[in-house]
């Protein structure tokens, strides 16, 4: 999974990169201080691999992992290429999905290019940003189509497509709100990898004083919410200061710090639990003594498909998987045991894989 970071300068972006990633992208307070795209990966957190590793005492435990792709802070005008952040807009082409920082704390040290805190606004602007970055995309479309277009009935049909979605973005509203008429569209719409057309996660960045009651107080994320809700968007809070300073601590000391702040869960939980949900996502699981390793995959994903996920061996020689849920597993003490109890079943082709699903593949090739 790879998430692109947008945001307006100065609203916590690159603080929030460098504490999810303790990658070290230089933060600072003025505009355009992040000027190279920065790239982290991270390890997805899970108790269910941790777990299985000991009960297998595992050589290897290996978690997913994601991939943060942050770019320099976007401006108004910047795909017209005020500031540096329309240099950056193709590193975000290819991320699944966006989150946007978005500003909702009141702090007079820390500068804001417009000058007043206002959600709504910013991210009206950076949604331009990207409309106008699309529009860029489509025009050279419009024009390699409208050249067959004449000759060739399929081509003209995506151009009266291209035509609809040109006319929908002009108007502000983002590729994802078109509607298509069947799948044809749809896969023609999804192959233009359209910056508007991703899903969008919300990061609302509140001061700490916000975060023990979800910010429930504050007006600001209260119109992110708002805001999103109506875009079919993830909203989450995040303090991006008190991020960073966690991403400092370790495992013990991180969950006293979060139990003194009365919250249950760091932002980066927040955001991959978020993340997970808006992309239909989840994980299977594979353990043994050589290796525990998590599998993302979509919800709905069959066995074989699955197992292609390892190997594309094991997709095309697929027989059957063996699967058990994790916690059966732990429950029962052994594989063994799992087995006497009836709880190890022999799937084939059509079983569509659970979350927390250990599985054995059968294949042959």
């Amino acid at each position: 999974m790879k998430l692109g970071i947008v945001g307006l300068p100065n609203v916590g972006k690159s603080t929030l990169f460098n504490s999810l990633t303790k990658a070290g992208a230089e933060s600072a307070n003025y505009p355009f201080c992040t000027i190279d795209p920065n790239v982290g990966i991270v390890a997805v957190p899970d108790e269910r691999l941790r777990l299985l590793g000991d009960f297998y005492h595992s050589k290897k435990v290996t978690p997913a992992v994601i991939e943060f792709v942050d770019i320099a802070g976007l401006v108004k005008g910047a795909s017209k290429g005020e500031g540096l952040g329309n240099q950056f807009l193709a590193n975000i082409r290819e991320v699944d999905a966006i989150v946007h920082v978005v500003r909702c704390f009141e702090d007079a040290n820390v500068v804001h290019v417009d000058g007043s805190i206002d959600p709504l606004r910013d991210i009206e602007t950076i949604n331009l940003e990207l409309i106008f970055s699309d529009l860029e995309i489509l025009e050279r479309r419009i024009a390699k189509v409208t050249k067959t277009a004449r000759m060739d009935k399929t081509a003209a049909k995506e151009l009266e497509l291209l035509k609809r979605i040109k006319e929908h973005l002009e108007e502000g509203s983002p590729a994802k709100t078109l509607e298509v008429d069947d799948e044809d569209e749809l896969a023609l719409l999804e192959g233009y990898n359209l910056l508007t057309y991703k899903p969008v996660i919300y990061a609302a960045n509140v001061a700490e004083d916000d975060l023990a009651d979800d910010a429930a107080g504050n007006a600001h994320v209260e119109k992110v919410r708002a805001y999103a809700k109506e875009q079919n968007s993830e909203v989450f809070v995040i303090c991006a200061q008190i991020e960073q300073e966690i991403a400092e601590l370790d495992e013990d000391e991180k969950k006293m710090f979060l139990e003194d702040l009365g919250i249950e869960e760091s932002g980066l939980e927040k955001l991959i639990r978020a993340s997970y949900h808006i992309l239909g996502l989840m994980s299977f699981l594979t353990a043994g003594e050589d290796e525990t390793r998590a599998w993302t995959i979509r919800i709905g994903t069959k066995a074989p498909q699955a197992a292609g996920k390892i190997h594309t061996d094991f997709e095309r020689g697929f027989i059957k998987a063996e699967v058990v849920n994790y916690k059966d597993l732990l429950d029962c003490g052994s594989y063994a045991g799992a087995r006497e109890k009836g709880l190890v079943r022999m799937e084939g082709k059509d079983y569509v894989v659970k979350d927390g699903d250990v599985i054995l593949f059968r294949f042959n090739v």
